[in-house]
């Protein structure tokens, strides 16, 4: 490192497409910093994945009760709200000071606050000037602005995490991965009304129909009331509760709660950063990035939900960390980023998993495939948990018998997705995956069947 540095590569972002980086570098022998403007960790552990998933397996007790009644399991369940919390602060709580001291341990110098690039090579930080010969960054999503009155009022996923006390009365805006498993959460809780408001004609729009479908009846058993079709014009606070004004083809409607959470959607976070001042070009999907995960600016890097690139999951980032990383080592483009087959789970219960082509994606591509689609409540897997909803939508191709995309709904469905995925990475066809002898009975038993 030049003496004109302070650091041989400063990371912007301590969540996973940061700090795999920072360590790697590190390890190495550079001088490297790593910067966030919150508690260490990223979304994820702290704010997303983790700490939902999490509250869903504490719901997952009423699911089973519920699901088993009248088939020999006698018991009353309820879920104390503040104990629930409790127990996810058992992690959120540890995450930050072990994964600080953890990049320390690494060589890593750890600072606080919000940065800002004040040219091609320094940053502002805390009002003291820092300049480095690399910057990696990773400063994640955040939610989108929705530009409509009464916007303050919302609260964000972080903000329904941290929630000391379950709302009665619960509005979710937006039909996506956050208001359909926080919508299954609140009402397993206890909310009496909870409620959301999904703009497009159906919620999910990423994920198979046929299978949301289903979601969508299981969710309205569960008691949530789920509205389409539904554009929120306007959010009006009157004393202790909250008056939402929705368009629907209907007419207008308005629908009154104690609580309004943002959930239709994230935009890259990097506001702040005043990349211009760096030479950075971005747009609205993020930083733009070539495949070695390189800048407009050589010397800066940039990955995960911040950059133009693969999907806003949190192993696409950790992935694309470990490009950039070995091509800050090389001081060259000596990798390129792929994406393997990735799948998605949507933490609902009953769970909906995809990997692969879509229906409609495989037609537009001209492939010629096969389409597998049962609904599995009647097999042993889904009735010895009392599981009302499941099935399955698998797209075969005519030609050489490889899986082109499954679509899953129902218990086993986040990890059966993952078999899937290797399959299809793999180029395995459906007779070679019906030759596989799985442990029965288990849920990967059943992918045999489903091909």
């Amino acid at each position: 490192m030049s003496d004109a540095y302070d650091h041989d590569l400063i990371v912007i972002g301590a969540g996973t497409g940061g700090n795999g980086v920072a360590r790697m570098t590190a390890a190495a022998g550079w001088n490297v910093a790593s910067i966030d403007s919150l508690p260490y960790g990223g979304t994820c552990a702290l704010r997303g994945c983790d700490p939902k998933k999490m509250l869903v397996a504490v719901t997952e007790g009423v699911d089973w009760a519920e699901n088993l009644a009248g088939k020999g399991l006698k018991t009353q369940i309820s879920i104390d709200w503040a104990e629930m919390m409790a127990f996810k602060r058992t992690f959120t709580d540890v995450m930050p000071g072990r994964i600080e001291a953890g990049l320390e341990k690494a060589g890593v110098t750890t600072l606080h606050g919000a940065a800002r690039f004040t040219g091609p090579d320094t940053i502002e930080l805390n009002g003291k000037t820092l300049r480095a010969e690399h910057f990696h960054i990773a400063t994640g999503a955040r939610p989108m602005t929705l530009d409509i009155p009464g916007e303050e009022h919302l609260i964000t996923s972080t903000d329904f995490l941290e929630l000391t006390e379950r709302p009665e009365r619960i509005v979710f805006v937006g039909g996506g991965f956050i208001a359909m498993e926080f919508a299954h959460i609140a009402k397993r809780t206890g909310a009496a009304e909870v409620t959301v408001l999904e703009m497009m004609d159906r919620p999910l729009g990423n994920f198979d129909p046929d299978l949301v479908a289903m979601l969508v009846e299981a969710t309205e058993h569960l008691g949530v009331d789920l509205r389409t079709e539904a554009k929120v014009l306007k959010i009006e606070k009157h004393g202790g509760e909250f008056a939402i004004t929705v368009e629907r083809p209907g007419g207008t409607e308005i629908v009154i709660c104690d609580t309004v959470v943002h959930a239709t959607g994230r935009v890259p976070n990097i506001d702040g950063l005043n990349l211009e001042a760096a030479g950075v070009e971005y747009g609205p999907r993020g930083i733009t990035v070539s495949i070695a995960m390189r800048s407009t600016n050589p010397a800066i890097f940039a990955t995960g939900d911040c950059a133009d690139s693969g999907p806003q999951l949190t192993p696409v980032s950790a992935n694309e960390g470990r490009v950039a990383g070995k091509n800050l080592l090389a001081g060259k483009d000596a990798r390129e980023v792929s994406y393997p087959p990735i799948p998605s789970v949507v933490f609902t219960l009953p769970m909906v998993a995809t990997v692969g082509l879509s229906e409609a994606a495989a037609r537009k591509k001209g492939l010629k495939f096969d389409t597998h689609f049962e609904k599995t409540d009647g097999w042993y897997s889904s009735l010895r948990v009392g599981a009302k909803w499941s099935g399955y939508k698998v797209l075969v191709e005519q030609e050489t018998g490889k899986i082109l995309g499954a679509h899953l709904i129902g218990p086993g469905a986040e990890e059966q997705i993952n078999l899937f995925a290797m399959a299809i990475g793999a180029g395995q066809t459906a007779n070679q995956i019906k030759a596989m002898i799985f442990a029965y009975p288990s849920y990967a038993s059943d992918i045999g069947g489903m091909v």
